[in-house]
């Protein structure tokens, strides 16, 4: 079992910046890919960029590519989520996600991870 605790929402202007970070703890000798989704009201929740365990492999849903970029460190057990240029419809709940994986297969569905932290509330005002 691994946990997952998000932090670093918030309330930005449109075209501000924002940095979300995950802490990992629990069963983390073990590797991971590690990923954030988000969850706007009334609206399924939806893929927004994963990382492999390695670090090696990113990938990013298309309405945020350019615009956020993800990291790790695994030697801190974090992976954080750097937000620049963010825009009104990216007002969600950002939820941190997580799949045992050693290898460089990302993964893009909700389905697909077994942990998941409390989410953190990112608000764009216009």
């Amino acid at each position: 079992q691994v946990q997952l605790v998000e932090s670093g929402g918030g309330l930005v202007q449109a075209g501000g910046s924002l940095r979300l970070s995950c802490a990992a703890s629990g069963r983390t000798n073990s590797g991971y890919t590690l990923a954030w989704f988000r969850q706007a009201p009334g609206k399924e929740r939806e893929f927004v960029a994963a990382i492999s365990w390695s670090g090696s492999s990113t990938g990013y849903a298309d309405s945020v590519k350019g615009r956020f970029t993800i990291s790790r460190d695994n030697a801190k057990n974090t992976v954080d989520l750097q937000m620049n240029s963010l825009k009104p419809e990216d007002t969600a709940v950002y939820y941190c996600a997580g799949q045992v994986n050693y290898g460089p297969r990302l993964y893009r569905e909700v389905r697909e991870y077994s942990y998941w932290g409390q989410g953190t509330q990112v608000t764009v005002s216009s």
